[in-house]
């Protein structure tokens, strides 16, 4: 179902953007991510078979609070640079597996590959 212009994109004083095809596609991919699983930022893109993975962080640093953007991470495995303590605050409440350390996602056994 296609979103209207998304409020969470709004800044003081301007009006709503509409989103383009290729940011409602990455939301309604992330928006399928099921709870435990991850995906990377470059997964996203070739899943969609479009943009890259700096167009998919652009889409989620714009709209991201409309979908559950924690469960996208940078390659590396560590969250999101922007909210980390509150990404993995969610990935742990969600149950997704830590390497030693606990600060980056065990990638190898919770990656999601969109089936």
């Amino acid at each position: 179902m296609p979103r209207p212009a998304v409020a969470a994109s709004r800044q003081a004083g301007s009006r709503p953007a509409a989103l383009t095809a290729f940011a409602q596609s990455v939301l309604d991919t992330v928006d399928r991510i099921p709870a435990g699983k991850v995906m990377t930022y470059g997964d996203v893109a070739e899943y969609l078979g479009a943009g890259g993975p700096r167009a998919v962080g652009a889409v989620l640093r714009r709209y991201g609070r409309e979908v559950c953007w924690w469960r996208v991470l940078p390659a590396t495995g560590y969250p999101a640079p922007s909210h980390p303590a509150e990404a993995l605050r969610h990935l742990v409440a969600e149950g997704v597996p830590l390497l030693a350390g606990g600060a980056r996602v065990d990638l190898a056994c919770c990656r999601w590959d969109g089936s």
